[in-house]
Order: structure tokens, then sequence, then C-alpha cells
């Protein structure tokens, strides 16, 4: 048996061939669309970008909310000085010109304690926009976040199929190679009882050419068992199904899906309409207009009504003058109308221009994304369709394979056929079938894929 080809076709087979994603199904054997839904009802990076579509939902709420009242509320303790002087005569503490509040004896070494509190209860009336393009701004950006619950979930679907028909090949593969080395131990033994009874054209050349392929069948034939024990563990993963849990699919061989019905100008057209990632570039386009809008409303004042006063008390005497102010003694508040500019020309314009530039690049990435999807859809639409032609042609193969191997099996039995024939015959059909195996999953695959870029994944 040649042993370079064969171990380089079942390297690739059970190697790359099948590259498993995480994914699981139960302990009562399941269908390829009964694993899709228990992983995508389980899978907690989905439950991770749909705490982040949460969280952008707030940054709405915060924007409207900046509409609402607010209250700005300043409080202090602190200490005045005695009040000596001006209208008061002498050093004393008594006012002897002007009305005055009753001497209160409580100062402390030259000090007294000293109370204030200020406040503003102010309610927006017109903010040329500003709260309304914030608003908008932000809701661009829940889409977003959205489309990426849907992507995620796109995502896991095609991890399902990937780990799903990954583990169906590698059991087959299993089983094939069982197979095969079942029969070459059967023929190794038959050469052995020749050569002890000296009967029969078998040589011990003959022998050891089974010996030898038979050796490199089972190191095949281990490798996939541990490919098999891999992807099963991996479908439990996926369906948050405990490790050490049973696990069968209902489905007992790989067998290639049906293609789509559309065409591929079908299909691209529904990848333009349904793919996530085009709904999130629109939402895009749309919070950065809205940003821009909003970072040139900052340039303008902000109007307002409202309610503002203060409250000031401490120990020393209070002057009850209606036409002097008394910053440690008085109490006072007045509805008010107003506005309110903080205007920073220079910061605001390099602000504006900055979401201007964003914007334009979020522009041209939508114009590459509208020929990049189509040309997306189109790759795996000519893969699959390649792919599906070779599927049929390997099997033809296979069988014919396996058809050789029997017929060299039998006139090897009947001493008809020499033993390094018979090892050509098993590493052809080993070859033709493990080559159709591979080229069903990578089948399926493409047809996954073509579902996935067209937006046939939700």
């Amino acid at each position: 048996m040649s042993k370079k080809p064969f171990a380089a076709a079942m390297a690739g087979l059970l190697l790359g061939g099948f590259a498993l994603s995480p994914i699981a199904a139960d302990a009562a054997a399941l269908s390829l669309d009964q694993a899709v839904e228990k992983a995508l009802a389980a899978d907690p990076r989905i439950s991770e970008t749909r705490h982040l579509v949460e969280a952008a939902r707030t940054l709405v709420e915060e924007a409207q909310a900046s509409g609402d009242l607010t209250l700005d509320v300043n409080a202090f303790l602190g200490l005045a000085p005695d009040d000596n002087g001006g209208f008061f005569s002498n050093g004393t503490h008594t006012c002897s010109t002007l009305p005055c509040s009753v001497n209160r004896d409580d100062s402390l070494d030259g000090v007294s304690a000293w109370g204030n509190i200020e406040f503003k209860l102010i309610k927006p009336l017109y903010t040329f926009g500003k709260i309304e393009n914030y608003a908008d701004a932000a809701r661009g950006q829940v889409e977003v976040k959205e489309g990426d619950v849907r992507i995620r979930r796109a995502d896991t679907r095609l991890e399902v199929v990937r780990a799903y028909n990954g583990y169906l090949a590698a059991r087959d593969t299993r089983a094939l190679l069982e197979d095969v080395v079942e029969r070459a131990d059967k023929a190794v033994a038959l050469v052995e009882r020749w050569l002890k009874k000296g009967r029969g054209k078998a040589k011990q050349s003959d022998l050891f050419a089974l010996q030898t392929g038979r050796s490199i069948l089972v190191k095949y034939l281990n490798r996939a068992k541990a490919v098999e024990a891999i992807a099963l563990d991996g479908l439990k993963v996926l369906t948050a199904t405990p490790l050490s849990d049973g696990l069968e699919v209902a489905e007992r061989h790989i067998r290639p899906v049906e293609m789509p019905a559309q065409s591929l100008a079908e299909l691209q057209a529904a990848a333009l309409e349904k793919r996530p990632e085009v709904a999130q570039l629109e939402a895009g386009l749309r919070a950065r207009r809205a940003l821009v809008a909003a970072k040139k409303a900052d340039g303008m004042p902000n109007l307002y009504a409202g309610v503002v006063g203060s409250v000031s008390g401490s120990g020393r005497d209070g002057l009850e003058s209606p036409y002097v102010y008394d910053p440690f003694d008085h109490a006072g508040a007045t509805p008010v109308v107003g506005i309110n500019w903080r205007w920073e020309g220079g910061v605001t314009s390099a602000r504006v221009a900055r979401a201007q530039s964003e914007l334009n690049a979020l522009v041209e990435k939508a114009s590459f994304a509208r020929r990049g999807i189509p040309f997306e859809v189109a790759e795996q639409y000519h893969q699959a369709t390649t792919l599906n032609d070779s599927v049929q042609t390997l099997y033809d193969g296979s069988r014919s394979g396996r058809r050789w191997m029997i017929a060299s099996y039998a006139d090897f039995e009947a001493g008809l056929e020499e033993a390094n024939k018979l090892a050509d015959a098993f590493q052809g059909y080993v070859l033709a079938h493990t080559d159709y195996l591979a080229a069903i999953n990578d089948y399926n695959m493409a047809v996954a894929k073509l579902l996935y870029t067209s937006g046939g994944y939700e």
C-alpha cells in the first residue's frame, strides 16, 4: 500500500476537512433544526449582545431626559467673621443706625457658624435641536446593536451546521475505516495461515505489505475516533448539554442538502435587502447625520425657564435693609427666563468637522458594501454549485472503489490476486470514500454559507 498519498489524504480529511466549531444537542436524538434551536436558546453570546442593545437604549432615554426639569443644589457649612465696624459703632456688635435683627451672642473668638444653600430648578424651553438630534443618533446606535444580535444568531446557526455535519462526517469516516481495518485483519490472518501451511501464492513480503497498510489504517482510525469525540463534545457545549451526558443525532449518515431554489440574482437581491449588515449601515448613516446636526446645534444657545434662589444664615447680626445684600444672612427665590450660551467657536467647528468626516467614511463603507455583498453571495453560490457536481462524481467513484475492494478481496481469498493489488484496492476505496465524505461536508457548508451571506439566517 502506498503510504504517502493515503496519509496525505487522511490527514487533510481528518485534520482540515472538518473544521469543527462548538455546538450541542440533547440526550435524545436531535435533528439539525432542533440542534440549531437549542443552540440559539442557550448561547450566552446572543444574550450578551441583547444586553448591549438595552445599554444603547439607555442613551436614548438619557438624551430625551435632557429636556426634563433639572435641580442644581449647592449647600455648605462654613465660618463667618463677626460684624465689626461700618454700621456698628465703637467695636460693638450692635447696629445703631439701620434696622437690624436682634443681636445673637453665639460667636466664638471672632467667627460664627455660617450655613448656605443655593438652588436652581431649570426647564429647557428650546435647544436648537440638540436634544432631538442626540436622541436620533442614539436610536441609530440601538438599531446597530440590534443588528449585532441578528449577526450573532446567524453566526451561531452557522457554527451548528458546521459542527453537526462535521460530526456526521467524522462518524462515517470512522465506520469506513473500521470496515476496511476488519478486512485488512482478515487478509493478514489468511496470509499467515497460507505461510504457515505453505499453501497458496503468498510470500512473506505480502504479509509485510498488508501489515504495513493495516498499521496506517489503524492510525487514521484512531484519529477519526478522536475527531468524532471532539465533535460530539462540541455539540454538547453549544446546546448547554453537560459533557458527561449522552448525545445522539437523528441523521444516520451525512447527506448532501438541497441547493437553494433561487437564482444567483435573486439571492444577491435578497442579501441587499435582508442582511443585517445592510440595515446596520443604514442605521449608522442616520445616526451619523443626526450627530453632525447635534454638533452644529452645540454652537447655539439654550433657552430656559425655572426658579433660582438661595438661603444663608450665620451667628452674626443680620441686616434688615431691602437695599443692602447681606451674603451671610438672607433668603430669596424668583422665577426666571434666561439664555445659556457657551460659545467655543474653534472647538465646535472641529467637532462638527470630525463628525462630518466620520459620516463621509461611513458613506464610503456603505458604498463598498453594496458592491461587496453581491460578490460574497456569488462566491458562495459558485462554490456550492461546483461542489454539488463533485459530490455526485465522487459518489460514483466511491461505489466503484468499494466494488473494486470487494472483488479484489474475493480474488485474493481464491488465490487469484496478489497482496499488493489488494492493498491498492484498500487504498483506492478509502481515498475515494473519504474524499466523498469530505466533499459532502464542504458542499453542505458552502450551502450554509450561501444562505448566511444572502440573509437567509436569522
